[in-house]
């Protein structure tokens, strides 16, 4: 079912992931989110925004253990980084983190 979005019409698949990942930005994230009930904060926004400069270079999705090196590291989570993105998408990596930054559903892979 797709989406609208400003007079623009969006593919999505049937479980509401984008088709094509270029129609992705920041409006597209904040409905997807408000769709999965999300409220995007800060380090959502960080998450997101790592996945898609990962997605540019790599033209695939991070894997979530990448996401949590983040939240270790960068984000300063350490240890507990598994369990803060269970706080920030708390349906999971694969269902909302990469939906909402607008990654093609991921067919088989880790997802933490």
């Amino acid at each position: 079912m797709p989406i609208e979005i400003n007079g623009k019409v969006i593919a999505t698949d049937a479980e509401g992931y984008l088709v094509d990942p270029v129609d992705w930005d920041d409006n597209v994230a904040t409905l997807l989110a408000r769709q999965e009930g999300v409220e995007l904060g800060e380090e959502h926004w960080k998450i997101i925004r790592f996945m898609r400069n990962f997605y540019d270079e790599n033209q695939i999705a991070a894997d979530a253990r990448f996401v949590k090196k983040l939240l270790a590291g960068e984000l300063g989570y350490g240890k507990t980084a598994g369990s803060r993105m269970a706080e920030l998408f708390p349906y999971g990596y694969v269902k909302q983190a990469c939906k909402i930054a607008g990654m093609k559903r991921p067919r088989a892979w880790s997802t933490g």
